[in-house]
């Protein structure tokens, strides 16, 4: 995409986004949608790779093990409908979703009796059944599997495209290559960059891994930490398992062989062949310098699923075929946050996305566009507050 150059003179906006992955492209969206002057700043030239919102493959699901979450979902996937109308393009395809883990752990309960309370369409496989229906994967004792029905696979490299352009088409601006130098807080918001300056009556930041460097300077410091995540795909051993393994569901493994790490994969889809099978854990990095990880923090994920392999998919090569990479913020308890600045009320945060919020996009767009408006959105978002920071924290997945 080109690079638009800025004047020189003070733009003033309605609205400024800064960071234009899923969800800053999604609040950008919506404001535009209403009405609202919008600029959506990008650092990078677009499209690239160095955030948490490229590739090919997103695990779009319905089953959470907290009510909040499946309500937003709920919203989510009427607003990815939306989206797709608008663009006239499918930017997912649906396929079941398997969450696996011994009867008794309780989030794998947690999982169960929420997905039964709120009705979302369910089916239930014991150790028996799971083996009749998918015979690859092999359940160790006391383990079963409960599929969620309406998950599926989201193509996050047609979607930002999309969105964005749908963005454009409602008269929002898009920057990129664009990079934010500076923020002065005020009745209106200066935002100064590289290329100029921009005053708006809010500012909504979603800058992923960056969002620590552009919250310092305005005084609030926030737990997130970056991880680099390895994406692993991996190849059936021969011929004869090729057909099985490329027809996999969507899987999340709950502390499977009592590991303190989840596990989940997505069936073959952007590289014929191969299933992508990665660990919900990584390494802490500088968003800046992905490369350089400390070995004493460094997560052994490729041994932890090389033993996960051997004993739950056998027919696959231990032995990753192609290794890919992307970034995820987490927040101690891997819930997101979705809230204003303490002292700044125009300066509204979407951040800590802990690798599971690209399927919850369009709704969060929606619900950071009312907050920059002033508005309260009708969902519980005290799980996503600043001020939980001073509790104890709990795991969000």
């Amino acid at each position: 995409m080109a690079v638009h150059k800025a004047s020189s003179l003070s733009c003033v906006y309605d609205a400024v986004v800064v960071g234009a992955g899923i969800q800053g492209s999604f609040t950008a969206y919506h404001l535009a949608k209403r009405g609202r002057k919008t600029l959506l700043l990008e650092q990078f030239p677009l499209p690239h790779t160095r955030g948490s919102s490229h590739g090919q493959s997103r695990i779009i699901r319905s089953a959470y093990p907290k009510d909040h979450y499946v309500a937003m979902m709920q919203r989510a996937y009427q607003l990815w409908a939306v989206l797709e109308a608008e663009a006239g393009t499918s930017l997912h395809r649906p396929t079941p979703m398997l969450v696996l883990g011994q009867q008794q752990n309780p989030t794998f309960q947690s999982y169960w009796q929420t997905m039964q309370r709120l009705n979302i369409p369910s089916e239930v496989f014991t150790p028996q059944a799971l083996a009749e229906k998918y015979p690859e994967i092999h359940p160790q004792a006391g383990e079963m599997a409960v599929a969620d029905l309406t998950a599926g696979v989201l193509y996050p490299d047609k979607a930002l495209r999309a969105v964005q352009e749908q963005f454009r088409r409602s008269g929002g601006t898009l920057r990129d290559g664009e990079k934010v130098l500076s923020i002065l807080p005020g009745d209106a918001v200066t935002v100064t960059t590289n290329q100029g300056e921009y005053r708006a009556k809010s500012l909504v930041i979603t800058a992923g891994p960056w969002t620590s460097h552009l919250l310092a300077p305005l005084g609030l410091q926030l737990p997130l930490q970056p991880l680099r995540i390895h994406v692993y795909y991996w190849r059936a051993k021969g011929p004869g398992t090729c057909s099985h393994v490329e027809h996999l569901p969507c899987f999340l493994g709950i502390n499977l062989n009592q590991s303190a790490h989840d596990i989940y994969g997505l069936p073959s889809d952007e590289y014929p062949g191969l299933v992508k099978i990665c660990c919900h854990t990584g390494s802490p990095v500088e968003p800046d310098r992905p490369d350089q990880l400390d070995p004493a923090s460094a997560v052994p994920d490729l041994q932890i699923l090389r033993g996960f392999l051997r004993n739950y998919l056998p027919g696959l090569d231990p032995e990753p075929a192609l290794e890919e990479r992307c970034l995820y913020t987490n927040t101690p308890d891997e819930a997101f946050i979705l809230d204003r600045h303490p002292r700044f009320s125009n300066i509204i945060i979407g951040a800590g996305f802990s690798g599971h919020g690209f399927k919850f996009g369009p709704v969060i767009g929606e619900i950071l566009c009312e907050m920059s408006l002033g508005e309260e959105p009708p969902y519980d978002l005290a799980p996503f507050r600043i001020s939980r920071f001073h509790a104890s924290p709990k795991a969000a997945l």
